[in-house]
């Protein structure tokens, strides 16, 4: 049998073929096995400096004998301990695997290539990704002030229009929408348009600049609200989050949704992380004082930076900020460009590390912007 030869590329969904992978914080062992460098500070993906929590270590010790078995597909006891904290039905709750998987599961269940999402310039990578692979039209909303340009979002909304995506704090950025703001968008949207608030970064806002977000379920029908316990709580590498939402919009989610996207390991540590409120303290407390670190520094080097709510910053070098990010990499700094998909060439977005981290970058800093 004769086969015709065909171009598997072509074979693929057109929105496919025009994405672009998601290109992640560069990895430690990676920078040691080019550079040869024995220290390296990872600067890059928001990860919370800390460590993993004690507690989550035992909790985890204690189910590894449990590996052989699937996980409980209904996340029930993580649920239950998300109910009980946030006082929500456990009906409202959808576990994913990180946040990001959530955002894939509410796009794949509400758009059809037919339709059109809407986000803002310099918002997270994710949502152009998954608007590509279902074939969807993205409706980008220049940004004002590097963050959402509410009014204008809202203006973009047409009958073709399913889902808005709206990052508050935002990545790479780290602007805040005020409360009252987002809810006023969230009133004038049409039943039709389901708006998702990523709140991906929500235990870093201080307590003066949070929304009650999940008291706005209530009212609003078409909210969806996902979070994660990668940042805050440290636990990125088990890759567990949540969304909250109308028991309707949740049991649809569910419909979708992998069965046993959650490993045994994330359900036990997401657990137990909701459980030390000390830990979680620590972290925010950690954040703080390392912003004000970073940002003094920064005004005596006479930088410009995006003032964030998140655990990271982006400075603004008025110049292509490639070099600085190489000549970083060769000190063993590892840091986020945010040029491409971001928009942002001339930034380079930092996380918050510890003290001793954050001062390894500082030194580093001063001598590549010397070296430059």
């Amino acid at each position: 049998m004769t086969y015709r030869s065909a171009s598997i590329f072509n074979l693929a969904l057109k929105g496919v073929q025009k994405l672009i992978p998601y290109k992640p914080g560069k990895p430690i062992d990676e920078l040691k096995r080019e550079l040869g460098l024995r220290k390296i500070v990872k600067l890059a993906s928001n990860e919370s400096p800390l460590g993993i929590n004690p507690n989550i270590t035992k909790a985890i010790t204690k189910v590894l004998p449990e590996l052989s078995r699937y996980p409980d597909g209904s996340g029930f006891n993580l649920k239950t301990a998300l109910s009980k904290k946030l006082s929500v039905d456990i009906e409202q709750i959808t576990l994913g695997n990180g946040s990001n998987d959530l955002l894939e599961i509410i796009t794949r269940t509400f758009v059809n290539p037919d339709l059109e999402i809407i986000y803002s310039q310099h918002a997270f990578a994710v949502y152009p990704i998954v608007t590509q692979a279902v074939g969807a039209t993205a409706r980008v909303i220049p940004a004002k002030n590097y963050g959402h340009d509410l009014e204008a979002m809202l203006n973009a909304v047409n009958n073709k229009t399913r889902l808005v995506f709206i990052a508050n704090p935002n990545n790479p950025t780290g602007t805040l929408l005020k409360p009252e703001a987002i809810k006023a968008f969230i009133s004038a949207l049409p039943e039709t348009v389901l708006c998702v608030l990523d709140e991906a970064y929500f235990e870093f806002i201080a307590d003066d600049k949070r929304a009650d977000s999940i008291s706005w379920l209530a009212e609003f029908p078409n909210l969806i609200i996902t979070r994660t316990f990668s940042k805050a709580y440290g636990l990125a590498g088990l890759r567990i989050g949540y969304s909250l939402s109308s028991p309707e919009i949740a049991d649809l989610l569910n419909r979708v949704r992998q069965p046993f996207n959650n490993n045994v390991l994330a359900l036990v540590a997401a657990e137990t992380a909701l459980a030390d409120e000390k830990y979680l303290q620590l972290a925010v407390e950690t954040n703080n004082k390392g912003m004000k670190q970073l940002t003094t520094a920064f005004e005596f080097l006479d930088l410009k930076w995006i003032p964030s709510a998140g655990n990271f910053v982006s400075i603004d070098f008025k110049q292509p900020a490639m070099p600085i990010y190489e000549a970083l990499l060769q000190k063993g700094v590892i840091v986020r460009p945010v040029g491409g998909i971001y928009e942002m060439p001339n930034h380079l977005r930092i996380s918050i590390g510890t003290e001793k981290e954050n001062q390894f970058f500082i030194n580093s800093l001063k001598t590549s912007l010397t070296d430059i």
